[in-house]
């Protein structure tokens, strides 16, 4: 009997296999695959203003996937890190966008215009805050944690996802000194080159989903 329900298993894709982490995860969190286009989308910003991914194509994006009650996030703007970023790669014609996909059933729940107002306390200067509330956008890029990153290229592909950096902690003093994947993918992806790390592993808060 165990026999033949391994045999089964094997057949439909050798899932016993696969680690739990990513067993867990909603089927369309795989639709978002480096080297491939990244999921097209429309959110409404905290403006309601609607912004399409499609509406930047010929330009490098990123996608930050963030929540202001998560420390791991608080870290990155408390340092300065993430407004740095931002600011430093408009002036090089990046997109910078960052996501909420927080449930209106969490507790970490903002409305638009008090979202909008935390972040313009950081001094946060992304081009689009946007409102995932139903979670479909977060679930199609399989974004798990706040934060979460994404890097674009101009023709639409996505280039990197995953961590901001190497340091899994939520103190400050660890951005100094850290290696910072999205600094290294936006490097190479701008200057024509291929990225040398394209994923890396995720760290922080869960992305508070709808349940």
């Amino acid at each position: 009997m165990r026999s033949r329900f391994i045999q089964r298993a094997l057949a439909l894709g050798v899932a016993l296999t696969l680690p739990a982490a990513i067993m867990s995860l909603p089927s369309q969190a795989l639709a978002a695959t480096v080297g491939q286009p990244a999921p097209a989308f429309e959110l409404k910003d905290t403006s309601g203003k609607s912004v399409k991914l499609a509406d930047f194509i010929g330009k490098h994006v990123v996608l930050e996937w963030t929540n202001p009650g998560c420390p791991f996030v608080q870290k990155h703007y408390d340092s300065q890190n993430m407004q740095g970023l931002q600011k430093e790669y408009a002036a090089q014609n990046v997109v910078w966008l960052a996501v909420s996909s927080t449930g209106k059933d969490s507790y970490d729940y903002l409305e638009p215009a008090a979202l909008g107002a935390k972040y313009k306390q950081w001094g946060g200067s992304p081009a689009a805050l946007l409102m995932d509330d139903a979670g479909s956008v977060g679930k199609a890029y399989g974004a798990r944690t706040t934060p979460h990153m994404y890097v674009i290229d101009p023709s639409g592909t996505l280039v990197y996802a995953g961590g901001i950096d190497d340091k899994r902690s939520t103190n400050p003093a660890d951005v100094k000194g850290a290696k910072n994947f999205v600094r290294a993918a936006l490097g190479e992806t701008l200057a024509g080159k291929p990225v040398t790390t394209p994923t890396a592993a995720p760290y922080g808060c869960s992305v508070k989903y709808a349940s």
